[in-house]
């Protein structure tokens, strides 16, 4: 069992939850507490001790399901004529009798479903569905995916796959609409919206234990083609702060939304207190002969002038054309959130055009309606809705480009890409010039810069530091840095 635990600390270090070696001892001593038999107190009892937020939860509950598939698998057993589970001994006994019973049993061990019809196996699924009996439910998945999951050995194909073929071929939904019938139909004269939605939710909650029951058990089965490693790599998906925001999924989308807000809140408050406790300032001579006093007049604790760091005004230029525009709107969002930490936060958005946007903030609480309205309002385009990095810099320079200051600091966002067109490169040298500081942070692989028209390169020469900022965790740290 430890070693099981050690591989499964391991994997989760590999996902990039940072496990340490104090909380790898205190999961083994918590698995001392709890009955291995019971997967939910295994589950949570490792998840109490190995993850510390929440946004973890869903790479753990992964390798979780991956490292324990095998120890978690029910009994194994086979189906009888009326849905009941025949274990190993009765359908050995079976067999001696009538040597026909374990006929239809799978080299898994995992049911019989491959012996029963299409229609027994329907039956079943409705009956266990029907009365919510667990047991049954398991035994009908093992039977599925016996039946129409098509595993075979060795072959490189997902578990999405197989979860695929074995849900076509059950049509869930057609037995949720049997199931509303049938409740329907027992029912004491008719349902109220109410009961028929509330009966409808039941059944859909049943059906999602169902598929996850099919789920784990395909899951098994690769574990012990595999092993758990080799199926971890292969199902691994990364966090919500390396997630790459310019090729993110909607649902990737969805968690990165939801991982923000609480980010935000975190990142305000270091960057609170790493002003609060930065560096010392000058020696305070006074104050250190003042205290010398208590020590005979031996200055043994020097007194030093706390500094009062000035917050820097930031001006946010974003291209919000194309794929990059998911990046330039987590920037947007983030920037603002924390925007207490800064003087002043000025934000202007381009295309091939330039607008500024920072009234959309003015007044909102959540920044996300703010860029919603930029998307709908922000007045970007210039000719043909292109990027052309030189024209709209050249315009921030002719419009606002005296109102950068020695205390600005301009982040500039976007991946350079300019459809060939002039680059303009000495608005950035002019800038720079006049403000505190220059950032280009590029959402795009570093390998990428410089390659067909990103002309990155050009930019690069006078900015103070060009970063890859392609996921929440870069984003995160440089802002960090930036105040």
């Amino acid at each position: 069992m430890l070693d099981l635990l050690s591989g499964f600390v391991t994997e989760l270090r590999r996902a990039g939850l940072p496990v340490s070696l104090t909380e790898h001892l205190d999961a083994a001593e918590a698995v001392h507490h709890i009955p291995l038999e019971d997967r939910e107190a295994l589950k949570y009892a490792l998840a109490a001790t190995l993850v510390k937020s929440s946004s973890h939860w869903r790479a753990f509950e992964t390798a979780f399901e991956v490292f324990f598939a095998v120890r978690m698998h029910a009994a194994t057993g086979t189906l009888d004529a009326d849905g009941n589970e025949i274990g190993e001994d009765a359908e050995d006994e079976g067999a001696g009798e009538g040597g026909s019973r374990g006929r239809g049993r799978s080299p898994h061990g995992a049911g019989g479903g491959e012996g029963m019809t299409p229609e027994e196996l329907a039956e079943m699924l409705f009956k266990s569905l029907m009365s919510a009996d667990n047991a049954l439910m398991n035994a009908v998945a093992r039977g599925a995916v016996d039946r129409y999951a098509g595993m075979e050995p060795g072959r490189p194909v997902g578990g999405t796959y197989y979860l695929y073929r074995t849900l076509r071929n059950l049509d869930l939904d057609g037995v949720l609409q049997k199931l509303m019938g049938q409740a329907r139909a027992e029912a004491v004269g008719e349902l109220t919206d109410l009961e028929e939605r509330l009966v409808g939710d039941e059944y859909k909650a049943r059906i999602e234990k169902f598929r996850r029951a099919v789920e784990s058990e395909i899951r098994r089965r690769l574990v012990e083609d595999r092993g758990a490693e080799a199926l971890a790599r292969s199902v691994r998906k990364p966090l919500p702060e390396d997630i790459d925001v310019m090729h993110a999924t909607r649902e990737e989308l969805a968690v990165l939304h939801r991982v923000l807000q609480p980010l935000s809140r975190k990142l305000a408050v270091r960057l609170a207190r790493k002003r609060r406790h930065g560096r010392k300032g000058p020696l305070d001579f006074r104050a250190t002969m003042r205290r010398s006093l208590s020590t005979g007049g031996v200055p043994i604790e020097p007194r030093f002038r706390h500094p009062r760091p000035a917050k820097p005004e930031i001006f946010v230029i974003a291209d919000i054309s194309g794929s990059v525009a998911s990046f330039a709107r987590f920037t947007l969002h983030l920037v603002y959130a924390i925007s207490s930490q800064f003087s002043k936060v000025r934000s202007f958005v381009f295309v091939d055009g330039i607008d500024e946007v920072t009234r959309f903030f003015e007044g909102v609480v959540d920044p996300a309606e703010a860029v919603a309205r930029i998307n709908a309002e922000a007045d970007v385009i210039w000719v043909d809705g292109h990027s052309d990095y030189g024209h709209a810099l050249t315009e921030f320079h002719r419009r606002w480009g005296d109102q950068v200051t020695s205390r600005s600091s301009v982040l500039l966002l976007g991946d350079a890409r300019n459809n060939y067109h002039a680059s303009q490169s000495w608005v950035i040298e002019d800038i720079q010039r006049k403000a505190r500081h220059v950032y280009w942070l590029n959402p795009e692989p570093r390998d990428y810069w410089g390659s067909g028209d990103s002309i990155v390169g050009e930019y690069a020469a006078h900015c103070d530091e060009v970063v890859e900022c392609r996921t929440l965790r870069q984003l995160e740290h440089f802002v960090g840095n930036l105040a």
